[in-house]
C-alpha cells in the first residue's frame, strides 16, 4: 500500500470506516462494502453518475479513463477535487456525494 492510499484514511476520517483493496495496479476505496473510490497513479477519483457528474465536470475534473485492447475506455470515476485533502468537511461531503452514488449504480444492476 502506498503512503498517498494511507493517508485516505485520515482525509475521510469523518465519513467513516474506509478499506482499500489492489485491484489493475491501483486501489479501490470501499466504505461499507461498496467501492466509492479509486487510486490511480496516487491520483483520487470518486464514484459519479448521472446526478453528481455535473459537480466534477463543472470544476474541470476530468473522468479517470485508461487503456484497453487499442481503444481508451472511460469509467464513472472523476478526479477528486484538491479541496477534499484541506478540508476534512469539504471531504466528507465529496465521500458522501460518491458513495451515494455507488449506492445507487449497485442498485441498478440488481
Amino acid at each position: 500500500m502506498t503512503e498517498f492510499v494511507e493517508n485516505l484514511h485520515e482525509v475521510f476520517a469523518s465519513f467513516g470506516t474506509l478499506s482499500t483493496r489492489r485491484m489493475f495496479g491501483g486501489f479501490g476505496v470501499y466504505h461499507d462494502g461498496l467501492m466509492f473510490g479509486l487510486v490511480a497513479d496516487d491520483e483520487l477519483y470518486l464514484k459519479a453518475d448521472n446526478q453528481s457528474a455535473s459537480l466534477f465536470v463543472d470544476r474541470g475534473l476530468a473522468p479517470f479513463r485508461y487503456w484497453r485492447n487499442g481503444k481508451t475506455l472511460q469509467m464513472s470515476y472523476y478526479r477528486a477535487p484538491d479541496v477534499v485533502f484541506d478540508d476534512a468537511e469539504q471531504a466528507r461531503e465529496w465521500a458522501v456525494r460518491a458513495y451515494e452514488a455507488a449506492c445507487r449504480a449497485g442498485k441498478s444492476r440488481r
